[in-house]
């Protein structure tokens, strides 16, 4: 097992992968940029290495930097979270060049799975369905122009380099197409440090259902079911569950299978996911590899008990699978809502600045996976993801109606995020029922409004913190800065005596 790992990441994933961490006893290090100096993925790790300016082409997606932090902390390997880095088989390639364990499948399957439409390629061989489309990149308007004439309006157009939304767009006649790719390539760009992009035909009101795998190095291979991420805005999920309502235990099962052939026909190993579109007819399409952990990891892990980032680490550290695909099976249910900094009642426009107070909702079957606190600035320079509110209940119904408790129990002041609009996906009546395809949000929620509730509510909260704020400085007087200490988080305390 390692002695110490770099967390090649930000926010709350790494956050997440310090805990795993500190409960294996591995010693971590922390990579930040300028701005991201008081964030709590750096207040947590053991040492910390400032990487850059702000900007991710000077930090988080600079190899260079982030590899002379691991030599010079003495960290054997690095685990890049999800976005950045984590699908780069030049980064995976460099790592394996310098002695450094890189988290995640090794450079020639990651270049395989990473690159969309060589994985699409090499799984249409052996007889897995998939989305027509293009079969390989391009950078020229005209050879997209007669590739979509081909496959038919409307195309989608999808970054080759990584997933996520990030430079996804839909086109649905010629005049918008040259000006949608130029968008995606800079948005591909930024994210990944790739713009390559191509099309395939977009399939109309799908739902989007991926299976969790994880593979070891022995040729072992098992997946853990599947996750619904048909909730999505801009191609962007917000909302996924486990189980979904679409499958019955026949298609579950034909599915998993699948997901395992794609995977053992890659060479991939550690953990991933073999994403699927599946049509109203209940035909299913093979549509990504996405090769790392993913931000819907966690529900997952509710509904079958397994820490997924600690198998991460112990697989790349060249442990077997001890897990049996005839041993996992689903327990109740699980749903995941992602809190967004953004102004959901002003077309979600990013919410920047401090946050001046902070509850996380608590009780039993709730999990709260976040990279932020009290005092904590949100800047321009990332993508606007919070934190992650997660649920657990005995079925669907009992998990949903957990999940709208907890919304409200949420309480983010100082800037706007996307809560009051989940509460309401969370009791959407075609949510209720299990009726979710991709244009869920479109359908349902195109032109919300915050209810004169909500933001009475915000008010009276908002009102509440001040007044709270304002009693503790009264109390205490003139504080001297101390260091990070969960004890600081518990407000006025004082030991007393009986």
């Amino acid at each position: 097992m390692f002695k110490k790992i770099l967390i090649a990441n930000r926010g709350e994933i790494a956050v997440r992968v310090i805990r795993a961490c500190q409960e294996t006893g591995i010693r971590t290090v922390a990579v930040y940029s300028d701005v991201d100096r008081p964030s709590l993925h750096v207040q947590m790790a053991d040492e910390v290495v400032c990487i850059g300016e702000a900007p991710p082409l000077e930090s988080y997606l600079d190899m260079g930097k982030i590899l002379d932090a691991a030599r010079t902390t003495g960290a054997e390997a690095i685990h890049p979270g999800y976005g950045f880095l984590a699908e780069n088989h030049r980064f995976a390639a460099r790592c394996e060049k310098e002695g450094i364990v890189f988290i995640g499948p090794d450079s020639k399957a990651l270049k395989l799975v990473g690159d969309k439409v060589a994985s699409r390629n090499t799984l249409s061989q052996i007889g897995v369905s998939i989305i027509p489309g293009m079969k390989s990149t391009g950078k020229e308007i005209a050879t997209f122009q007669k590739e979509a004439e081909k496959i038919g309006y409307p195309v989608m157009i999808k970054a080759s380099a990584g997933g996520g939304g990030k430079g996804m767009r839909i086109v649905r006649n010629p005049k918008e197409l040259k000006q949608s790719i130029e968008a995606g390539m800079r948005e591909a760009k930024s994210a990944f440090g790739d713009e390559s992009v191509y099309l395939e035909k977009c399939i109309e009101r799908p739902r989007h259902v991926e299976f969790q795998v994880l593979a070891d190095h022995y040729g072992n291979v098992v997946h853990l079911f599947e996750r619904e991420c048909s909730i999505q805005r801009r191609h962007q999920k917000i909302v996924e569950e486990t189980p979904s309502t679409a499958l019955g235990a026949e298609l579950r099962r034909t599915m998993g299978e699948t997901a395992v052939d794609v995977i053992r026909a890659t060479g991939y190993t550690n953990a991933g996911t073999v994403e699927f579109l599946l049509d109203e007819d209940k035909n299913f399409y093979f549509l990504e590899i996405n090769a790392r952990i993913q931000v819907e990891h966690p529900i997952t892990e509710l509904v079958t008990g397994v820490d997924l980032v600690k198998w991460q680490i112990r697989i790349a550290s060249g442990e077997k699978l001890t897990i049996r695909q005839e041993e996992l099976f689903q327990r109740g249910h699980a749903i995941e809502c992602r809190i967004y900094a953004e102004d959901p009642a002003n077309n979600f426009l990013p919410s920047l600045g401090k946050i001046h107070f902070l509850k996380n909702p608590e009780g039993p079957g709730v999990r709260v996976d976040s990279g932020i606190y009290s005092g904590y600035d949100v800047t321009r320079y990332y993508d606007p993801i919070l934190a992650k509110l997660i649920v657990w209940g005995e079925d669907r119904e009992a998990s949903r109606k957990r999940m709208v408790r907890a919304l409200r129990d949420y309480v983010v002041l100082g800037i706007k995020t996307t809560i009051p609009y989940l509460k309401d996906v969370m009791q959407e009546p075609d949510f209720v029922s299990g009726s979710t395809t991709t244009d869920f949000i479109e359908k349902n929620l195109g032109n919300w409004k915050e209810s004169e509730r909500e933001e009475f509510l915000e008010v009276a909260l908002v009102a509440a913190a001040i007044q709270d704020v304002l009693q503790q400085e009264a109390d205490s007087g003139v504080r001297k800065k101390i260091a990070f200490s969960p004890w600081t988080t518990l407000g006025n305390w004082r030991i007393g005596s009986r």
